[in-house]
């Protein structure tokens, strides 16, 4: 396959040049969009959506349970759709407890440790939901210290384990960061099953993310090499195979007229990140500009044609801060578009 015809397919598959109606429905077609940061996971989702949805509107998705942030694979925070959380859960949680068991056990989390937790949240969790710092004051009121990350990863260990979930965004003036932490069975009133979850979840990951290989998957998802030719194999023909390897789920959207040449995508976006090999849309000479860096962070790019031609970031979009670019932009007008449309994400 053609670059060219590899980067528009996955413009399209990613909903950034055939954005959704809704912002549930954006997310819904992504499955799972990486969200350690909190800003970037909801513009990720406002970018994939008609309009110009902004933080108030992808917030009220959230309040109203359609959205919820968890731990749904490699350990990392994504926002899923709320009925979708528990059977990724089940293909992917036992790989992330064997993936943390060391780090665990220097911590001192044991099966012990775990179920005082549960006894002390529970009853606390009910109704509104408690934020992680109130979480942690009930845990040092019962003698587990959650310093050093502990409390963190017991959080990590009761969301893989089904029972909680961070859910309504917690108000605040200027940009909130932060949701409280609920109990899935107060919070999630609808539980979708699918007949074969590690099948669903090959398909899923297709259609939010073609064209696409197995080893892609094993990344994206932090299973097996062996389990993801597994779910490749039962996936069966909902996904079509397009080149050597490379899969596009059966229906593709309609790329929208007058889709933007330009996209200033957000940190952590699953565009650059959720693939083995991203030299497809990156230069190799500018990975390590992007990253991840040793702190782990992945910046947010500005994406010409599909290609990373630059990062920006966040904070100093809105005061009019240059972007980094790597290769110079063909439409400089079309950068600021971009980079406008995020600032009145911001705005609400």
């Amino acid at each position: 396959m053609k670059t060219a015809t590899l980067l528009a397919e996955r413009l399209r598959s990613h909903r950034l040049t055939a954005p959704t109606r809704t912002v549930a429905d954006a997310a819904h077609h992504m499955l799972a969009v990486q969200s350690q940061d909190f800003t970037a996971g909801r513009w990720a989702l406002a970018a994939r959506t008609r309009g110009e949805p902004t933080l108030t509107d992808v917030d009220q998705v959230f309040d109203r349970g359609d959205l919820v942030r968890a731990w749904p694979m490699r350990g990392t925070l994504h926002t899923v759709p709320a009925r979708d959380l528990g059977w990724i859960l089940s293909v992917t949680a036992a790989r992330q407890r064997q993936q943390a068991a060391g780090r665990h056990r220097d911590l001192g989390i044991d099966d012990d440790m775990v179920a005082r937790t549960v006894r002390a949240l529970t009853p606390a969790l009910h109704d509104d939901g408690r934020t992680r710092a109130e979480i942690f004051e009930i845990l040092d009121g019962v003698g587990i210290d959650p310093t050093g990350q502990r409390g963190l990863h017991l959080l990590f260990v009761l969301t893989i384990d089904g029972l909680i979930c961070q859910g309504p965004v917690v108000a605040r003036d200027g940009v909130t960061r932060e949701q409280r932490f609920v109990l899935v069975e107060d919070h999630i009133r609808d539980h979708a099953q699918p007949d074969d979850p590690l099948a669903e979840l090959f398909v899923r990951y297709v259609t939010g993310h073609g064209p696409a290989g197995v080893a892609d998957f094993a990344w994206w998802s932090g299973l097996t090499l062996g389990q993801s030719r597994e779910a490749r194999e039962r996936a069966g023909g909902r996904v079509t195979e397009v080149a050597e390897g490379l899969f596009l789920a059966a229906d593709r959207p309609r790329r929208a007229a007058g889709a933007a040449s330009v996209l200033a995508l957000g940190a952590f976006d699953e565009y650059y990140l959720s693939y083995a090999d991203r030299t497809t849309v990156c230069a190799a000479e500018h990975l390590a500009g992007v990253g991840p860096g040793k702190n782990g962070m992945v910046r947010a790019t500005l994406v010409e044609d599909g290609r990373v031609i630059g990062c920006w970031m966040h904070a100093t979009a809105s005061r009019g801060a240059p972007p980094e670019f790597f290769t110079a932009p063909a439409d400089p007008e079309a950068v600021t578009a971009a980079l406008a449309r995020f600032d009145r994400f911001l705005s609400s």
